[in-house]
């Protein structure tokens, strides 16, 4: 079992920037590949970000790309999500989540690939 617990989350303006951290527990994070999610209400969840084991490859969803960066610190079992240039669309609930699959290459935007996911945080962007 993983137990993920992200945190970060807040009201900002449009052009500003934050900090999203996952915190997982429960199994070696290094052997995890980590997913960000994105849900708003109404909407299916849809894939933000997603970095591998190592930290060596990363994966963007186009809307966000050039402007959010995903990193982790396996020594300290802490991914993170820095979103820059925030918009009022990118405002949503963002989930952090583990998937056990080594060097999976299929998949990799599809939520049923992340067998473990946090509670979310609230991201809220002003116009």
């Amino acid at each position: 079992q993983v137990q993920l617990v992200e945190s970060g989350g807040g009201l900002v303006q449009a052009g500003d920037s934050l900090r999203l951290s996952c915190a997982a527990s429960g199994r070696t994070f290094s052997s995890l590949s980590m997913g960000w999610f994105r849900q708003t209400p109404g909407k299916e969840r849809e894939f933000v970000a997603r970095i591998s084991g190592s930290g060596g490859s990363t994966n963007y969803a186009d809307s966000v790309k050039g402007r959010f960066t995903v990193s982790r610190d396996n020594a300290k079992n802490t991914v993170y999500l820095q979103m820059n240039s925030l918009k009022p669309e990118d405002t949503a609930v963002y989930y952090c989540a583990a998937d056990p699959v080594p060097l999976r290459v299929l998949g990799i935007m599809t939520q049923s690939s992340y067998h473990y996911w946090g509670q979310g945080t609230q991201v809220t962007v002003s116009s």
